[in-house]
């Protein structure tokens, strides 16, 4: 083992308390970041799940619709324009709003409709563990996901339910599918979304556009965008993008999670600071003993990097393991904590950075020790 990591770890592990301290001082700061950096990914990716899911190479929207739960209606008969460009194979309607779903109790609850055609180029549920998609062609029948049956009082496969005023009657169960914001989501066929909604015939929220294989999106594109009227032709990318801009930046639901991510960095940093400063104030002898025998400052710096790096990675480990549990228990949750490759990388190089940085903020200390105390001992 190089004499200088010899070093860097004989300093770290020779009080293994105050060790144990400083890891779990910094495996604190971490899991904080990762929690609020989770939950704000999460929330992301749940803003833009509906539109990942479709079957679209482009989105046909109103120029009104901030995001797929924020739409405003568009005349059907575009669909008809849009099929009349070459390369365009199917322009699918889709109807979205509000119903009010009748709970067994005798209270109301609201479901957040989403409706197609039959074909399989519409907005179908996934994730089915009852049922199947073909059952919705059936009179009355809807799709609902299992882990809204406390607010709906039942999601029992064939169960009667009353939404909107009008017959339902759950023939598919989803696992999975849930909304960022906490509304349930309900499928159906488009003319049964529409009684339950009230949107009239000839109306339709958005217009799911399928292009042949060998067809070249940008163009067509362009070229819907000069044939129609009052509307915006968008990528499944571009409609994200749009989405999470709406969520995150046009509204206060995103504000929290920002501000706590960065006030958990702004926290992490501090106790990262403070742990590893006292680290190295606790051995301030041992950096006057080098400084004695003609250590170089960089020497010394090499040193306070090295045990920096070593705090950061065991730290980062240990926050990791935590982490990981904690987004698996919240997998099922409203709101989950995602753990990413990218994500965890990013911590990681923070980890490191963090603690690099606040390593040196005691270098001025080190380097104002006087080597006589040595000798004055």
């Amino acid at each position: 083992m190089p004499l200088i990591l010899r070093l860097a770890s004989r300093n770290l592990f020779q009080d293994r308390p105050r060790f144990a301290g400083n890891i779990i001082g910094i495996a604190i700061s971490i899991i904080l970041v990762t929690v609020q950096m989770g939950l704000l990914l999460g929330f992301a990716r749940m803003i833009t799940t509906m539109i990942q899911h479709a079957s679209a190479d482009l989105w046909i929207v109103s120029q009104a619709a901030n995001s797929f739960e924020d739409a405003a209606l568009i005349d059907e008969y575009q669909r008809f324009r849009a099929l009349s460009v070459g390369g365009v194979t199917e322009a699918v309607p889709v109807v979205t709003g509000f119903a009010q779903w009748s709970v067994p109790t005798g209270t109301k609850t609201p479901v957040f409709i989403v409706g197609s055609g039959a074909g399989t180029a519409g907005l179908r549920p996934w994730n089915l563990i009852e049922g199947d998609v073909r059952a919705l062609s059936v009179p009355d029948a809807v799709a609902i996901d299992r882990s809204y049956s406390d607010r709906l009082g039942t999601i029992s496969y064939g169960a009667h339910v009353e939404i909107g005023g009008q017959r339902g009657r759950i023939l598919a169960v989803t696992d999975g599918i849930r909304s960022f914001t906490t509304t349930p989501y309900l499928f159906t066929l488009l003319d049964r979304a529409r009684n339950y909604t009230g949107i009239p015939p000839g109306k339709a929220s958005f217009l799911l556009v399928r292009l042949s294989p060998a067809a070249d999106r940008d163009a067509i594109k362009a070229q819907l965008r000069a044939k129609l009227s009052d509307v915006d032709v968008l990528t499944p990318d571009e409609f994200s993008r749009r989405s999470r801009s709406f969520w995150l930046f046009g509204t206060g639901a995103g504000a929290a999670l920002f501000a706590g991510a960065l006030l958990a960095s702004l926290a992490g940093t501090v106790i990262v600071a403070q742990t590893l400063y006292a680290s190295t104030k606790d051995h301030l002898d041992e950096f006057a003993t080098l400084r004695a025998i003609g250590a170089s400052a960089s020497y010394l710096r090499m040193v306070i990097a090295l045990q920096a790096v070593i705090s950061a990675v065991i730290g980062f480990l240990v926050a990791l393991a935590i982490s990981t549990g904690v987004a698996k228990m919240t997998a099922d949750a409203a709101l989950p904590v995602v753990m990413t490759p990218g994500l965890t990388f990013g911590l990681f190089a923070l980890t490191v950075i963090m603690c690099v940085v606040s390593g040196f903020s005691s270098i001025i200390k080190v380097m104002r020790v006087d080597p006589v105390t040595v000798f004055a001992q």
